[in-house]
């Protein structure tokens, strides 16, 4: 990825974009483990640098691949390649359309000529063998309903109202239904990529034009583990499933929080170590002093803003952090935000 960082540190405003663009394109292929060639590096610097269109550009891979064919290639380079042109292509265009139809248009524009399957949904069942789940995998949709299901998912978003929600409302209800539209695993090879080139055109029609796709390009791999892990359950070992890795992400993504986003936290048999407590880059816990617990013993009647001043973090952290401790049953509010206390629940 450091190729493009020349571009973004000259801060050229054109070229600076399209680097992001082609970094986001590049890191996606991470999440299903593929590296594309220097070839494809060459190729998109002379896009940056107004050189060569986006179409040439695909146009030049196309034609390096058919006059070099790769035989059983293992490592799948000219998916790559192909792939993440098409991404690039994509991220640049500012257009999108809320419903099922896109995003199997998005799977087809990817993936043709490189699946037989591009823009179709799949006709069987399927199970991935997952690392973060030890080898487990996620129950995903039957082949037989996936169609409706799809359908019935786009349906309840179009449906729900965004209208009175904070900030961190907003985020774990997109975190929930972009949750689902994964789980549903409509394509049988690609879905991921698909599902976060649909996910960030999405969250620009929502509004949000400062997305930061870095993480797209240097946390892929997190972003799948963490919609595998809001997805696996097994009670019979209480293992539940768990949100809270992907809101890291998009709260990372959207409001420029800085969660460490590390994938070995999410495997179903990590252990914590007893001195592990950095947690974010902005909330690093040093004693129990620092932490949002102690803060409403010493003094039950802070609020959320002193406390977000206190730790020096945002206060949509604070709320979350809140929320939390609230739902372990550690503590509990009586009267309102502004005049009422806190009261610790001793266990």
């Amino acid at each position: 990825m450091d190729n493009f960082e020349e571009y973004i540190r000259q801060g050229e405003p054109n070229k600076a974009e399209k680097a992001k663009v082609w970094k986001t394109a590049i890191g996606l292929q991470q999440v299903d483990g593929l590296k594309p060639s220097e070839y494809l590096i060459a190729t998109a610097k002379q896009n940056i640098d107004g050189d060569l269109t986006i179409e040439e550009v695909k146009q030049r891979i196309d034609s390096y691949y058919k006059q070099h064919p790769v035989i059983n290639d293992e490592s799948r380079t000219e998916e790559a390649d192909k792939v993440s042109a098409r991404i690039a292509e994509m991220l640049n265009e500012r257009t999108f359309t809320f419903s099922p139809a896109e995003y199997l248009t998005i799977h087809r524009r990817l993936f043709q000529d490189i699946y037989n399957h591009a823009g179709k949904i799949r006709n069987y069942n399927i199970t991935k063998q997952e690392w973060v789940l030890n080898g487990e995998t996620v129950l995903y949709a039957g082949a037989e309903s996936l169609k409706a299901t799809l359908e019935y998912d786009f349906q309840q978003e179009k449906q729900f109202s965004y209208k009175g929600l904070s900030q961190q409302e907003i985020i774990e209800h997109i975190t929930r239904f972009i949750s689902y539209l994964w789980q549903i695993h409509i394509f049988g090879e690609g879905n991921t990529r698909t599902t976060a080139i649909f996910l960030i055109k999405y969250l620009h029609k929502l509004g949000f034009k400062e997305v930061n796709n870095d993480l797209f390009a240097e946390h892929s791999w997190y972003f799948r583990n963490a919609l595998v892990r809001a997805n696996y359950e097994d009670l019979s070992k209480d293992i539940h499933k768990t949100d809270e890795y992907l809101i890291r992400f998009l709260l990372n993504l959207l409001l420029k929080e800085n969660y460490l986003l590390k994938n070995r936290e999410m495997h179903i048999h990590y252990v914590s170590p007893a001195n592990d407590t950095v947690k974010t880059e902005n909330d690093t816990v040093k004693s129990e002093n620092d932490t949002v617990f102690y803060l409403i013993k010493q003094n039950n009647k802070i609020t959320t803003t002193e406390i977000s001043e206190r730790l020096k973090m945002s206060l949509s952290t604070a709320k979350r952090k809140i929320k939390e401790l609230k739902d372990s049953g550690k503590i509990e509010r009586t009267g309102s935000d502004k005049t009422g206390l806190w009261n610790i629940i001793e266990k």
